[in-house]
């Protein structure tokens, strides 16, 4: 992507003028995306991404600096700021030779996005909007979008790494909306992987139209959720969301070389109960949030964070393993190239027990399900968290009876992980964006069905 030499003399400059680590990141990403209402085409885009993000370290402190001009001149000046900015005197270190970083291809692609015009795309979309509007009258609205990139990437480092990688992605997303009278509710399906167009033929775009009508009008005919505190059965797959926010982000670096996370310090103490194991996974072939390599050349790798309740290891970036004197995991991610990559998830999720989830349910006198989970909010210095319930019901004497809405989930994410008393052997992924310091990235997050003993729930009593 950019002549050797040229990379040589950039990450030079940054330690003659004051570094003692410097790293270049390439990007050449080229997107398009589709959007749909009501069965029209609005708009079509596409764009190209093409940059450098240039960094310096001294000790633990840290400079960033990007450009889209990637001339010689631009990106020598670009490193000599860096370098001054940390405000050293001294060249404290040498260029490190380069050894090219090989590793076993494993995210297969077979039809990259260039390859494919936008009508079979198109089609798909049409798929989805038909299995959505057709599911029920109540439906009033559906949004259908399709997105696609094929990015290629080097990292190269005054430490000897020098990695190359591309990476393809696409997603399919419905948004359903069901109304009744002055009332709306949505529903959503939104499958993606680390695939080319191909996996417009691995998938139903009807049924996962339909699926996301079937959310909304369930929901729009649904009571008030009761409020209190009860027990929390909570699904497998989009369940996974309250893992990755309450506890995976509290797991990550960012926040533990900081010491504001409630899990810093805690590596081989009980965080959990017994039966929860925790891992991050960005080795799974073609998994949404799956790389071959970080955004600093290190590989992917399978990092087991929780293991029987035990705290086995955290999410670390190269900056954070400064901080905490730890190494790298493979886990350095970030949005583009304008900004600095730092610790991140890929796929997390809760492995599987060996509990079956309608025994779970049975043994449950009466509690809430949570099917579905939405968007909500965390503190990773607390702990603390509320989500939505997209999709709930009462449990009832050991029954799934009525649909409810509006429920909230609220609580800490230390205390939960303590009080998950059952874990089911259903394990599955939902993909999402996760967004923290360095931008929004493809993330999958999964588990099993699991119970709460006891957990808030808001919503109305009646």
């Amino acid at each position: 992507m950019l002549d050797q030499n040229l990379i040589h003399d950039t990450l030079s400059a940054i330690l003659e003028n004051g570094g003692d680590f410097g790293e270049l990141f390439v990007e050449n990403r080229i997107s398009s995306a589709i959007d749909m209402t009501d069965g029209a085409v609005e708009t079509i885009r596409s764009g190209r991404t093409y940059g450098a993000g240039i960094r310096g370290f001294l000790g633990a402190k840290s400079v960033y600096a990007y450009t889209n001009d990637l001339s010689k001149d631009a990106l020598i000046q670009t490193a000599v700021n860096v370098g001054k900015a940390l405000k050293s005197s001294d060249r404290t270190k040498d260029m490190v030779q380069w050894s090219k970083n090989e590793y076993p291809i494993i995210h297969y692609i077979h039809l990259f996005p260039s390859e494919i015009r936008k009508e079979p795309k198109v089609s798909a979309m049409r798929l989805a909007h038909e299995g959505a509007s057709n599911y029920s009258d109540l439906i009033s609205q559906v949004q259908v979008w399709f997105v696609d990139y094929d990015q290629e990437i080097l990292v190269a480092n005054t430490e000897g790494i020098w990695a190359e990688d591309r990476r393809v992605r696409t997603r399919l997303m419905v948004q359903a909306v069901a109304s009744k009278g002055s009332e709306k509710e949505t529903g959503f399906e939104g499958p993606g992987a680390a695939k080319g167009t191909e996996f417009l033929q691995e998938i139903d775009p009807k049924r996962a139209g339909a699926e996301a009508a079937r959310v909304a009008s369930r929901m729009i005919q649904a009571t008030h959720a009761p409020a209190g505190t009860m027990p929390v059965i909570i699904s497998n797959a989009f369940g996974g969301v309250i893992f990755h926010e309450a506890c995976g982000h509290s797991l990550e670096a960012t926040s533990v070389a900081k010491g504001s996370s409630v899990f810093a310090g805690k590596l081989g103490q009980k965080i959990a109960a017994e039966c929860v194991s925790a891992v991050d996974d960005g080795t799974i072939a073609n998994a949404w949030g799956s790389n071959h390599l970080d955004d600093e050349g290190v590989p992917t790798q399978r990092n087991i964070l929780i293991e029987q309740g035990i705290l086995k290891g955290y999410l670390v970036d190269k900056l954070g393993g400064r901080k905490m004197k730890m190494e790298p995991t493979g886990c350095s991610r970030r949005q583009d190239y304008q900004l600095a990559p730092t610790s991140r998830m890929s796929n997390t999720f809760i492995m599987p027990g060996k509990d079956i989830p309608e025994e779970i349910i049975a043994d449950t006198e009466y509690g809430l399900y949570a099917k579905k989970l939405g968007g909500g909010s965390v503190m990773p210095e607390t702990g603390e968290f509320n989500f939505s319930v997209n999709e709930g019901y009462l449990i009832e004497k050991g029954r799934i009876t009525k649909p409810v809405r509006g429920a909230t989930l609220i609580g800490k994410g230390h205390e939960i992980l303590l009080k998950i008393d059952r874990v089911a052997n259903d394990l599955a992924f939902a993909q999402g964006n996760c967004g923290s310091l360095s931008g929004s990235v493809p993330a999958s997050l999964g588990q099993p069905t699991i119970r709460v003993s006891e957990m808030i729930v808001g919503g109305r009593n009646e």
